[in-house]
């Protein structure tokens, strides 16, 4: 089922974040909405999902959505892998081929990611795994993600950057007519024509 698109607003709280080896790039993981009116919780229904929970011993537990402009909702990915294999820039990874963690770990990990999970379709670790947007910074914006997603578990959204900046601390109001308060340099001095 689609993710609302309220999953990041009024007042909801992250309750987890991914970050980047880098350093400097991060997402935030926010509350599930698994079981709420309209969502189905598709990856608890999958069989394929479910044997592989078995096989790692792992139970099946609510995870979130992943990401804030580019959200994938790891309650309702089945490691399809459809928009891995669509995005032209890359910005999903196998996040098990990261770190062969579960699921509701990689949530509550603290520690950077190396950022160099598989991005091919076909190698997921299994169907435990999801799709992780770890360079949500990268996307062009195009959807093809979330045209191919059979589940319907991506949301692409630019305008969520405000509140993912709000989550963070760093969002800053921009007057009308005032400078970008995110434009840490001074603009070049202007040439008259020659």
């Amino acid at each position: 089922m689609p993710i609302k698109e309220d999953f990041c607003k009024e007042g909801k709280k992250p309750i987890g974040k991914i970050s980047y080896a880098d350093g400097e790039y991060f997402h935030w993981v926010w509350p599930s909405q698994a079981g709420e009116p309209g969502n189905d919780w598709d990856a608890s229904k999958d069989e394929k999902v479910l044997a592989d929970y078995k096989k790692h011993g792992e139970k099946m537990e609510k995870l979130g959505i992943t990401g804030t402009m580019v959200a994938n909702d790891w309650d309702v990915c089945v490691a399809d892998g459809a928009c891995i294999e669509a995005c032209p820039v890359q910005i999903f990874q196998w996040y098990r081929t990261d770190k062969d963690i579960s699921g509701m770990d990689a949530v509550k990990d603290t520690t950077s990611w190396p950022g160099v999970g598989t991005t091919e379709k076909e190698e997921r670790l299994d169907f435990t795994d999801k799709a992780d947007a770890i360079r949500e910074h990268d996307c062009i914006w195009c959807m093809a993600c979330v045209s191919v997603c059979p589940p319907l578990a991506v949301l692409v959204d630019q305008g969520n950057q405000e509140f993912h900046e709000k989550a963070a601390g760093t969002f800053q109001v921009m007057a009308s007519g005032g400078a970008n308060p995110h434009s840490d340099h001074a603009a070049p001095p202007s040439k008259g024509i020659v």
